[in-house]
Parts: structure tokens; sequence; C-alpha cells
């Protein structure tokens, strides 16, 4: 994956001025323009800068950092930012800087750090946070807890900036590649009022500041960066600090020699949008999006998901691309109540928006390798296959993997159908494409991370080959006729 920016940092002065890129001081009367930060689901950037470029018309910046994109944005058109289906978060960008010369020493970098808060146009990233404030629905403080999420290669530590007190919690440490990468989460508490209130006498405004480390290179760790930067933004605005409720989170972004500030326009991930019932394997909807844009769902096209456990990629295809009809199937019985009770909650939602509440979508208990479904009917099939970690294992993923294909292979249609597999287990699912004679042809691989795995989407096009006449095919078919006859034979001899 190609990104702007990717050299090596050349030498400069120890202090650097901000990248060319922040649009954040360019005003036409109240109409600001500012840039946006996103994160989005590792592997999927350019396809969030596609939508971007379609849904708001601008161009997309993906960052060195794997996961970001940047974009900028005028204030006006700010509400069309929250309806992107490929973002996770969103955060305005207070400023940012390619190639950030930090000192050598610890104590010299953690000073100059503290002495950047005050340096920085926080004014327009302020404007833009309360705007977004009025945009968005009270949804009540944010829990505890959710400010450091351990993701794999990475460590994650929480330090809390209290009055004059600096508090630090314990941290999880997992090193790989040598690289780390830590969220630190000074967090703090929430105001009722609104920011604009905020003024001498009134409630003071609670904020947190979360920061984001990778690179191997840095002589400070990620809790005594957000510690003492936190500390002071705390002493520049008066503001006050707080664990778990605030009004703001100021984002600390550093990768490498790339340095992001910025304050989250978002309280919980966008990814969690559509499903009200989770099961032990529930897909992001924000990385359905990415599969289901892979496979470009056509007016008409009957789209399949054989293994849809929540319902997460048919619910997304049948409210994003609703002019296709889905068919979402499993063999589990509470996979098939949660995806129904996942339909329930989304068509309910809007039919108290007032909008049309049916979906073209339909949900069926079958068992996958024998679909209730005609030869070559299906134009689509996306499914999130068994990893063989949480579902399933790797030993019945190498019977599972070829019989699945074959059933997809005979369901869809020849030379027009598309499949879009998602898997960890890529040595099974590489031998199970080798053994299907033809049937199926790689187009396209994007690598994903998922839940700390990395995994691949696969995207297949469905060859004219004709169902049933390959060599493998006639030959495994043979082969569960002869297994079915010797099991007939066993059982009448016993």
């Amino acid at each position: 994956m190609s990104s702007q920016g990717d050299g090596a940092a050349e030498p400069g002065p120890e202090t650097v001025g901000p990248s060319s890129s922040s649009e954040t001081d360019a005003t036409s009367g109240d109409i600001i323009t500012v840039t946006i930060g996103a994160t989005v689901p590792t592997g999927f950037e350019h396809t969030a800068a596609e939508e971007i470029k379609e849904k708001i018309g601008v161009d997309a910046r993906i960052s060195k950092d794997r996961g970001r994109i940047y974009f900028p944005v005028t204030t006006d058109k700010l509400f069309q930012v929250h309806l992107l289906r490929s973002v996770d978060n969103l955060f305005v960008v207070v400023e940012e800087y390619d190639h950030y010369q930090f000192k050598e020493s610890k104590e010299e970098t953690l000073m100059e750090l503290q002495q950047l808060a005050s340096k920085l146009p926080w004014a327009n990233a302020l404007e833009v946070w309360k705007l977004n404030s009025t945009l968005k629905k009270k949804k009540g403080h944010r829990k505890g807890g959710n400010g450091a999420k351990v993701k794999p290669n990475s460590e994650a530590s929480d330090a809390i900036v209290a009055d004059t007190e600096h508090q630090e919690l314990p941290q999880a440490v997992s090193a790989a590649e040598g690289q780390t990468k830590v969220e630190c989460t000074p967090d703090m508490e929430t105001c009722t009022q609104d920011s604009e209130e905020a003024a001498p006498g009134a409630k003071l405004i609670k904020f947190r500041v979360t920061c984001n480390r990778a690179g191997d290179k840095h002589s400070f760790s990620s809790n005594e960066a957000a510690r003492d930067f936190g500390g002071a933004v705390q002493e520049f605005f008066q503001w006050k600090a707080d664990m778990t409720k605030f009004d703001i989170e100021v984002l600390l972004n550093i990768h490498n020699e790339e340095v992001v500030i910025g304050i989250a326009l978002t309280e919980e991930s966008l990814h969690r949008r559509n499903i009200s019932h989770f099961g032990p394997t529930t897909l992001r909807s924000t990385l359905c999006y990415g599969m289901l844009r892979l496979c470009k769902p056509q007016a008409s096209d009957i789209i399949l998901d054989p293994m849809c456990g929540t319902g997460a990629i048919p619910l997304e295809g049948a409210i994003e691309f609703n002019s296709s009809f889905y068919i979402a199937g499993d063999n589990n019985d509470m996979a098939v109540n949660r995806t129904v009770n996942n339909i329930c909650h989304i068509q309910k939602r809007r039919a108290d928006k007032g909008s049309v509440s049916g979906l073209p979508i339909d949900t069926v208990r079958w068992d996958l390798c024998s679909l209730p479904i005609r030869t070559s009917s299906v134009d689509i099939i996306i499914t999130d296959m068994p990893f063989g970690k949480r579902m399933g294992s790797k030993k019945k993923n190498w019977d599972l993997y070829p019989s699945c294909l074959r059933e997809m292979a005979r369901v869809c249609r020849p030379g027009t159908g598309k499949a879009v597999l998602l898997t960890q287990d890529k040595k099974c699912f590489a031998k199970a494409i080798s053994r299907m004679g033809g049937l199926w042809r790689k187009l396209h691989t994007v690598w994903v991370n998922v839940g700390g795995l990395h995994a691949g989407v696969y995207l297949l096009k469905r060859t004219g080959a004709v169902f049933g006449q390959t060599p493998e095919d006639v030959h495994e078919s043979r082969g569960r006729a002869n297994a079915q006859g010797d099991e007939k034979d066993h059982k009448e001899l016993s």
C-alpha cells in the first residue's frame, strides 16, 4: 500500500513548522475550512478515500500510520462527514507535523511537548467541536474504561491528569516487530452545559488527552507524553480533568516523526451503527462496507451471505446498497435469531424516524454445504469465513473450506458471479481454491487487521466453467459417492 510522504525524514532544524497540508486557517465568513482525520479499517484506506471523493468531493490523504486518512472539509459540510460508511472515528486536526524533530533526552522532549500546548492554533478546531456538538444528539456520558484498548503489537497505558497531580494506571505491554503503539488517556469529566456557555463563573469544561504512539525511536513513553502534554493543556485552558466523563477529548497521535494533534468528533466508533445483538465474531460495519464496495453491487443483484453470524454484512448492504436483494443464512439457530433481531432493530429505528422501515433482506437457517438455492442464481457471495480461532477449528476448516467453496460455485452465476471472502486461515483457503478445478479465479486481495489477526479479503471471480464437469469436481463427487457407498455397506454388514 502506498501513502504520501513515505520517504525517510530529512534532517532539519530542531523545531519544525507544521505541514503545508493544514488548512485550519482558511476562513470565509462563518465557514471555516479544517482538516478532518479519520480512523478506518486497516487495509481499506483507499476505499475510504474513494468514498470521501464520491460523497464530499475532496481528495483524502492516506497517513503513513496505517488505518488513518486526512481530508479538508468546510464546516457547512460537517454533517456529511458523519454519514460516511467507511470511517470508524473522526477528529478535527489542530496541527500536524510531518517531520517533528524530537529532542534526544526525555526531559527536553517532554518539556517541548508542554510548551507546544500553548503555541497551537486551537481556535478553529474548538469552533468545529462546538458545531459538531450541536449536530449530534447527546448520547450521555461515556463509560469508563473504554479509553485505552490494547491492540496487537502495542502497549497501552492510561494517565490521569487531575488538577496538580499526575496519576498513572498500570500499563499492558505487548511489543512485536520492533514497533510499539500506545494509547494513553488522561481522562476527564463531562460538563452538562454547552461549551459556548463556559465563561468565568460557569462550570469548567472537562477534557481528556489520548495519546497513540507508534515507533521505537522515542525516548519517552506514551504515558509520559500524555501526562505532560495533558497537564500543559489543562494549565493553558484552565479546564478540569476527570477519568470517565468529559466534554473534549484531545488526541496526541505520534507515528515515528509524524505528530498530529486533534480533537475527537465521535463519542463512540461509527462501526457500531447497525448491530444491537452482538455475537462472538461480529464484524465491524465499516469493514463490511469495505468488503461490499469491493464487489460493486448493482441494481437487482442477488447477494448471499451463507455464514451471516449476526447479519453485519447483509445489513450494511441493505442499508447502503439497497437496490440489491440480500439473503442471510447460517446453520446456527442463535446466529439466525441475532440477525433477525438486528434487522428488526434497524427497521424500528427507521420507522421511528419516519423513514420507510422495510429492508431488502431475508434470513434463513440452512446447511452451508447444501444450500436450498437454485444453481447459477446468485450474483454475489460475500461472507466472513471461520478463522478456526473463536469459531470452528483449523482442522475442521480443511474439510469445510473446499465443501463451501464448491457449493458457492454451484449457486453463483458462471462468468459474471463474484465472491468476497474474509479469512485468516490463508493456507487452508489457498489449498481449497486450488482444488476447485478452475471454478474460481482470484482477482484481488486486501490485507486487513481483524481483532489483532492478519486476515485477507479475497475477491474471486466465478469462471465460465460448468459446475460438476471439472476434473477435480468430478473426482471429488466420485469420492463422496464412494464414501457414502462404503458407509452404506458397513451399516448393512453390521
